[in-house]
Formats: C-alpha cells, structure tokens, sequence
C-alpha cells in the first residue's frame, strides 16, 4: 500500500511539472493596438500577420451623433467617400482568422457628441449596420463586408452623457438578433479616475475590456518605480466592473508628448509585477502601431505581459487516493 501510495505521489507530481511546462509554454500575447493614423505603420494585415497583437482598433470614426453624418478617417489609408475602404474587409478577416479582435475605435480628436436617448438609439443603429452584424439597406459598410468584433469608446470630447446608453443599445443587438456575432465593447478612459467623458458608461457592466490611459496624465504615471501607477491603476480595479483592464501606453516617448512612456525594462521588471498580482489585469494596450513599428515595444514585451493560461478544470479534478 505503501508502494502504490508512494507511486501515485510520484505521478502527481510529474504531471503537475509537465503541466507546469505547458502553462509556460502556453504564454500568451495580451496586447492590443491602434491602427489606422498614419500611413507609414504599414498594412492591417501586416500588423495582424506580426502575431504580436491579440486587439486592433482600427481609428477612428471621428464624427457621429448630434445629427451629423458619421465619418470614418483612417489618415490615407483609404478614402471612405468613394468607397475605397472597403478593401479592408479581406484583412479585417485576415486578422480575425489570426484570432485577432479587430474593434473599430470611435471618438478621439472629432466632432462628436450624444445629445439624447434617441441620438445614442440612432448612432447604436449606424454602428451596428454599418460595422457590426446587421445589415439594413440604408446603411453602407465603410469597411466592407467583413463584421468588426465590437466597438472601443475612446470618448475625449463633445457631450459626456448617454454613452451608457449607447452601450446599452449596442449589447442588446446580440439578443434581439438572435445568431449574430457577439459584440465586445471597450473603453479608452484616461487614468485619473473618475474618467470625466466616461464615468457613467464605465459604472455599468456592459464593457469587456477597458484599456486605462497611463499617458499625458502626470499624476499617475511611472516615475523611477511603480508605486504610483500601481496606485491609480488599483482605483480602476476596485471601482468599476469591467473584469479586464489593460494598461494603456505610448509605444516610444513620441507618441505620447505629455509624458508616461515606460521602456520595456522597466515595464517587465518593474510594473508587471505588480500588476499581475490583480485577476483584473489583462494586458497592454498600445498607441500606436506606427511607433510600436518603429520601437518594436510589443515584440520587446509580448511574452513578460500575460500570466500563463490557467487550466483550472483540470487543478480542480479531485485526486482519486489509493487503497
């Protein structure tokens, strides 16, 4: 009895090392990235083909709601007003076959606003006629045919009410049209929290991920330790619901004028740390892939930024002992 006790110890413990090894080996990339300001970044299918990102935004629709007519601008990449970005639906569904999200980023530097309940109805109907799963005739598709995985609210102007509802009006697709794709949202808010475009949106439990802005705002970003950053950063972890955050950061200092860039030493041996120690950690989220091309920042960091995936049915099996 002994024996056997002995050898079904010794089993165990192999597996869990093989098991060990297989979470190693199993590192996941957790990094995402806009795309779609400046030409010299090169192609969407390009930065999905680098396997460095699990998250594009594509940016940006910069102009929606208070009656305008929405505007897509993708800085010369293509011309939406003669169609020419349609072309973009083949590498949409390049990259999602890559296992790639691809989001299509709204907000940013535009004019942009909410002005009611039925405003935010009628940008929620654009947004998912347009991009996403439905596809009534009044509605072109800006980007083609392909469906976009969701949408990321990175609001920094206009009006800061009714983007909860518009969230709202944006997951209730999926339940009235029924076998459609689901839709993921995101936010972008900046790091001193309250957000003040984005507060009430983000006190709801409608967003799947929510990439926090650790740039251009000094009062919380990295300064020779991690202390600081890891203190703002906690105050989005227990304040709002959002089960995923991300750090936000500038993939070289001059992508982000006011400050916050953080070399990727630093973030491996310094800031990762810590934050992994939150379940609420998810990743990087970066701006943008043109500088992240030149520094080669996610490369540098892809395989420090995410925890291993948890195999936690297969920790939780019971042990059978030996009689």
């Amino acid at each position: 009895m002994a024996i056997r006790s002995l050898a079904s110890l010794l089993l165990f413990a192999f597996l869990m090392l093989a098991l060990t090894g297989r979470l190693q080996a199993r590192r996941r990339s957790c990094t995402g990235v806009y795309w779609g300001q400046n030409t010299d970044e090169g192609s969407l299918a390009a930065a999905c083909a680098t396997g460095n990102y699990d998250f594009v935004n594509i940016a940006t629709l910069f102009k929606f709601g208070m009656g305008q007519t929405p505007e897509i601008n993708l800085a010369g990449h293509c011309d939406p007003r003669n169609n020419g970005c349609a072309r973009l639906s083949s590498e949409i569904e390049y990259c999602q076959e890559r296992g790639v999200k691809v989001m299509l980023s709204i907000g940013g530097g535009g004019s942009y606003g909410l002005r009611s309940t039925e405003d935010a109805k009628e940008v929620a109907s654009y947004l998912w006629h347009s991009f996403l799963g439905g596809s009534a005739a009044r509605y072109s598709r800006p980007l083609g045919d392909a469906v976009l995985d969701g949408i990321d609210f990175n609001i920094a102007g206009g009006s800061t009410e009714h983007y909860d509802e518009l969230a709202a009006f944006l997951k209730a697709y999926n339940e009235q049209e029924a076998g459609t794709k689901k839709v993921h949202l995101s936010a972008a808010p900046q790091c001193p929290f309250p957000d003040y475009w984005l507060a009430n949106a983000l006190r709801t439990d409608l967003f799947d991920y929510v990439w926090v802005q650790f740039f251009n705002n000094p009062s919380c970003h990295f300064s020779q330790n991690a202390i600081n950053l890891a203190n703002a950063f906690n105050k989005w972890v227990v304040s709002i619901p959002a089960q995923k955050l991300f750090l936000g950061l500038p993939a070289a200092p001059e992508a982000a004028p006011s400050g916050g860039y953080i070399p990727p030493e630093d973030l491996i041996s310094q800031v990762l740390p810590i934050l992994k120690d939150s379940d609420k950690f998810a990743g990087i989220m970066l701006w943008n892939r043109y500088h992240d091309r030149l520094s080669g920042y996610s490369s540098q960091v892809k395989s420090h930024v995410c925890p291993p995936r948890r195999f936690s049915n297969i920790l939780s099996m019971p042990v059978k002992s030996s009689k």
